[in-house]
C-alpha cells in the first residue's frame, strides 16, 4: 500500500463496504466523546488523508501492552490497526533484525520530520547510564530521546511507560523512570494500564488526524475520553456495593452471587479507566467482572501503594463520601428503621379501620 493512500482508499482496495467505513467512523466519535455533528469531519479526515508514520518503541516491559495492541477488536479496527497506520517499526512484529530494521527507524524520522507518532512501550532507565537497557549498543534513552525529536507527539503506553510500573517499584535498582521524565519537549499522552486497553491508541490517532491535534487531555496527561471516570463509576457490582454486600473471601456465598469485591482489595474507586464501559476481548469481561478485584493499574505507584488484596481502609478525598466498612451496618440499620416506620404506620391504619367498624354499629 502506497503511503500516499488514504485510509479509506486502503479500505474499499480490501473490501471493506462504505457502511462498514462509516460504522468505524461513528464508533470512533462515539469512543472519543464527539458529539454526533463531528462525525462527518471523522470520515473527511480518513477520505482524505494518508496514513499516519508510527513508530513504535519497546523499552524496559514484558511485551504485555504489545499483546493488548495486538488484539484490538471493535468493528474493523482488529483489521485496520496495523494498515490504517503505517507502522514502519515494532520490534516485536518486524521481521527486519539489527542494522536493517534500525535504518528503518531513521528514515521515517528522516522522511517525515514532524510528521510521525511515536508509541513507547516501557519504562526509561536512568541508571549507570542506561546501561540496564541498550539496543545496539546504545541505552535505549538515547534512542528514546533521537526518536522523539522529530515526532509530532509521544504517546507513552502502558503503566511502565506511563509511571514505571514494576520497574520503578521499591528500591528500583535500575532508577526507572516514566517517559514524561525525559521527553519535555514533545507532547506525551499518558494511556495507563498494565495492559491497557487498544482501542485508546485508535481513538487518539484518529482524533489527531481528524483535528490536527492531540485529544484533551486529564490533569494527569491521560485521553480524557477513557480515563475520566474511576472503574468504580460504571462497575457491574457498584449496586452491591451501594447495598452493603461486599464478598469477605474468595469462593464465600458473596462472592458466588457476584457481589462488591471492594473488602478483597478492589481499587475500583480509587482507579481511573475505561475497563468497565469498554471493557475487553470484544466487550466481553473485565477483571471486576470475572470476579477479580481491581489493582488499580493504571495509577501512579500502584505496585508501592498496598498490598494487592488488602483494601484501604479510607477512601482517598472522601471519593464515595462513605466509610466502607460502616456502609453495610449502615444500610441494615436504615432497612430496620424502615421495617419499624412501617410496622408503626400499619398499626395506626388498623387502629383507624377498627374504629370506623366500630363507630358503624347499631
Amino acid at each position: 500500500m502506497s503511503k500516499s493512500e488514504t485510509y479509506y482508499q486502503w479500505a474499499r482496495r480490501k473490501g471493506v463496504s462504505r457502511r462498514d467505513f462509516f460504522k468505524f467512523c461513528t464508533l470512533m466519535g462515539a469512543m472519543l466523546g464527539l458529539e454526533a455533528t463531528e462525525f462527518p469531519k471523522i470520515v473527511s479526515a480518513l477520505q482524505s488523508k494518508p496514513r499516519l508514520p508510527v513508530i513504535y518503541l519497546n523499552l524496559q516491559e514484558c511485551t504485555c501492552c504489545g499483546e493488548s495492541f495486538l488484539r484490538s477488536s471493535h468493528p474493523l479496527v482488529s483489521d485496520l490497526i496495523f494498515n490504517m497506520i503505517s507502522l514502519d517499526y515494532m520490534e516485536v512484529l518486524q521481521a527486519a533484525a539489527g542494522k536493517q530494521a534500525e535504518e528503518v527507524r531513521l528514515k521515517t524520522m528522516k522522511d517525515h520530520p514532524g510528521g510521525y507518532i511515536l508509541v513507547v512501550e516501557g519504562s526509561v532507565t536512568l541508571g549507570n547510564g542506561g546501561v540496564f537497557c541498550t539496543i545496539g549498543g546504545v541505552s535505549t534513552t538515547d534512542i528514546l530521546k533521537q526518536t522523539a525529536e522529530g515526532a509530532a507527539a509521544v504517546i507513552a503506553y502502558g503503566s511502565c511507560a506511563t509511571n514505571a510500573c514494576v520497574q520503578g517499584a521499591y528500591p528500583n535498582p535500575t532508577e526507572a523512570v516514566p517517559i514524561r521524565r525525559v521527553i519535555k519537549n514533545k507532547p506525551v499522552i499518558d494511556v495507563p494500564g498494565c495492559p491497557p486497553i487498544a482501542e485508546v491508541i485508535t481513538g487518539t490517532i484518529v482524533h489527531y488526524l481528524t483535528y490536527g491535534e492531540i485529544p484533551e487531555l486529564t490533569n494527569q496527561g491521560r485521553p480524557k475520553a477513557f480515563y475520566e471516570h474511576r472503574v468504580h463509576d460504571n462497575c457491574v457490582r457498584r449496586a452491591f456495593f451501594d447495598a452493603g454486600q461486599f464478598v469477605e473471601s474468595f469462593d464465600d456465598a458473596g462472592a458466588k452471587q457476584g457481589w462488591c469485591l471492594y473488602k478483597m482489595g478492589c481499587k475500583g474507586p480509587t482507579t481511573y479507566n475505561a475497563c468497565a464501559i469498554t471493557e475487553w476481548n470484544d466487550g466481553v469481561s473485565y477483571p471486576i467482572k470475572s470476579g477479580h478485584p481491581c489493582i488499580g493499574c493504571s495509577e501512579n505507584n500502584f505496585f508501592d501503594n498496598t498490598p494487592f488484596y488488602t483494601h484501604l481502609a479510607k477512601i482517598p478525598n472522601n471519593a464515595l463520601g462513605k466509610d466502607v466498612d460502616q456502609v453495610g451496618m449502615d444500610v441494615v440499620g436504615v432497612a430496620g428503621l424502615a421495617v419499624v416506620a412501617h410496622a408503626g404506620m400499619t398499626a395506626v391504619v388498623k387502629h383507624g379501620e377498627k374504629k370506623a367498624k366500630e363507630g358503624s354499629k347499631p
